[in-house]
């Protein structure tokens, strides 16, 4: 196996993961006074919804490709990084709050990653 390439490939995933998780909360936020179908045809006129479903389509180009590298549990091990790099970008960009259990969470999400990184896993 490559390890630049299986690197490469975790972070094409962690990045088109991270970019569709905050379009689609991008789209799904503006115009919030609208309801119910209203709300639907204005986010299907807007560009981040479309944004978040094509990093979605790159997202899983990329993770079929990473996961024919590495094991299973390796994988979906790795692939919880996305959570942390989600919470993050929604501090950075909606200015979500991260409290106390949640960066005990990425703390502890965070470890797992750099153990299975390290070699520990499967």
């Amino acid at each position: 196996m490559n390890t630049v390439t299986i690197v490469l490939l975790w972070l094409i995933n962690l990045v088109t993961d991270t970019g569709g998780q905050l379009a689609f909360k991008a789209a799904a936020i503006e115009n919030r006074e609208a309801e119910g179908w209203a709300h639907w045809r204005h986010m299907l006129g807007r560009p981040w919804i479309y944004i978040g479903a094509v990093a979605y389509i790159f997202e899983f180009v990329a993770w079929l490709a990473f996961l024919s590298m590495v094991t299973l549990a390796e994988g979906v091990l790795l692939g919880m990084a996305g959570i942390v790099t989600v919470m993050v970008g929604g501090r950075l960009w909606f200015k979500e709050r991260l409290t106390r259990p949640r960066i005990i969470g990425i703390s502890l999400i965070l470890a797992g990653v750099a153990l299975v990184g390290l070699g520990g896993g499967a």
